[in-house]
């Protein structure tokens, strides 16, 4: 890649004409509907540290966890630094059921369970069985699955599957899938989806895909967690067939004037806080630890490419942080903020306004929940809305483009990335002066040597 200046790159990006993934402009049709998209909920069914619920839990059927976790006796939502317990999972779904409002659907970018759950189970337990271990980890996906179709009624929940979202801890693998594939179909994409056709492809390989609004989108869950560096063992077969099979959906959505939408949890780019930590005294890096092995992330990319236009929204989770990536010229990856505060992030979500014509989002508002208040508050709130909070015509690809160059250039709009960034929580917010470049360049810049470059010219 060619070394180019922060001063040359900021009227590179100011002079783009950008178009596509994240929308192209301002003019939206009559008809619009809130979509919410919500990530990571992390649910810890371990939070009350008491054996009697422990083995009321173990003993029981999900669909009877409630009445167990509501005689508790414990009010505390989870603080930060911990995954999400019965309180914050209650006042989280409350708040995404009462802004539902028209939606015809929404999106969750994975991960149900908790970190470490067969590690707790055994703690809790006192014995190694995987298969009573299996059991437990069911029944948690289960209850957490259950909550959240009593909190969205009818509508179809849009999903991808996520790292703890498995049996080994870092998954999810096979088993876990056809264990749970059922109740992914129900609870989740609420029948929306053809039974035979997702299963197909879900119980192996964790991706789907369903047409939505009468067959004008097509809605593709990826299984990126296969894309991951840290995922054991060699797992390119599976990917490859994966994004043959992702080639062959964007083909066939093309072919049928169908635009695409694509979850996924684990993002494309850079491992930002792991690569912040490292940088020199100089705020300069030699290298950038990544989210994906490189080789996949040039063939996903490249297979995007290929079918210029499908793909007019593509969302992601993991990181728990407000931010965004733009992937390729007018192509950016809107990554949710997370429900569990296990990275010192407030609790957050979004509620995007979709225009149900072109099924792109045109602006977002940020529904958070305060942790470091004396009194905690009662419910989740309104945080911000990007086109007020910005100053930007709409949610686009274009807007964020022209954002990107102003995060260099504006001192009070780079402050204000820095504080959505951990939803608020400016107590555990670990960006710095020094370190800020490695966030902003993992905003512009999807490859490692993008990344290194772009910091160590900032």
């Amino acid at each position: 890649m060619q070394h180019v200046s922060r001063r040359t790159f900021l009227e590179l990006a100011s002079a783009a004409l950008i178009s596509g993934c994240s929308g192209g402009g301002n003019s939206f049709a009559p008809g619009s509907a809130p979509l919410l998209a919500f990530s990571d909920i992390h649910f810890n069914p371990f939070y009350a540290n008491d054996p009697k619920v422990f083995q009321e839990l173990d003993a029981t059927d999900a669909s009877q966890w409630q009445g167990i976790f509501e005689s508790a006796g414990i009010a505390a939502p989870s603080l930060w630094g911990a995954d999400t317990n019965y309180p914050l999972l209650k006042l989280a779904l409350a708040s995404v059921q009462q802004n539902l409002g028209t939606s015809q659907v929404a999106i969750y970018t994975g991960d149900l369970l908790g970190h470490n759950i067969a590690g707790l189970y055994q703690q809790a337990s006192g014995s190694s069985d995987q298969a009573r271990a299996a059991s437990f980890t069911d029944k948690t996906a289960a209850f957490v699955m259950q909550q959240i179709r009593a909190a969205v009624g009818t509508i179809p929940v849009l999903f991808a599957v996520g790292n703890c979202d498995s049996y080994t801890g870092y998954g999810p693998d096979s088993t876990f899938l056809a264990h749970n594939a059922e109740s992914f179909y129900t609870q989740m994409l609420h029948g929306a989806a053809s039974e035979v056709d997702f299963m197909s492809t879900f119980q192996t390989a964790g991706n789907y895909a369903v047409e939505l609004f009468g067959g004008e989108l097509m809605a593709i869950g990826l299984n990126t967690i296969l894309c991951s560096p840290y995922v054991p063992g060699d797992n390119s077969a599976a990917v490859a067939a994966q994004f043959a099979w992702l080639a062959t959906k964007l083909a066939a959505a093309q072919g049928a004037g169908q635009k695409v939408w694509i979850v996924m949890h684990v993002p494309v780019g850079g491992f930002l806080g792991q690569t912040a930590a490292n940088v020199d005294s100089n705020g300069h890096i030699a290298s950038a630890a990544m989210m994906w092995n490189t080789d996949y992330q040039v063939s996903f990319l490249g297979t995007i490419a290929s079918h210029p236009g499908a793909v007019v929204m593509a969302i992601a989770g993991h990181t728990h942080m407000d931010e965004y990536r733009i992937m390729m010229p007018g192509c950016a990856l809107e990554i949710a903020p997370g429900i569990s505060p296990v990275f010192a992030n407030d609790p957050a979500y979004k509620r995007f306004t979709l225009d149900l014509n072109t099924f792109v989002p045109g602006d977002y508002e940020a529904m958070k929940y305060s942790l470091g208040l004396a009194t905690l508050p009662t419910q989740f709130e309104d945080y911000y809305t990007f086109t007020q909070a910005y100053g930007a015509p709409d949610y686009s690809a274009g807007s964020l483009q022209k954002l990107l160059a102003q995060l260099a250039s504006d001192p009070a709009k780079e402050a204000l990335f820095r504080q959505y960034y951990y939803s608020g929580n400016n107590s555990g917010n670990t960006i710095t002066n020094l370190n800020w470049p490695v966030y902003w360049s993992g905003v512009g810049n999807v490859s490692e040597q993008g990344i290194v470059a772009a910091v160590n010219s900032y």
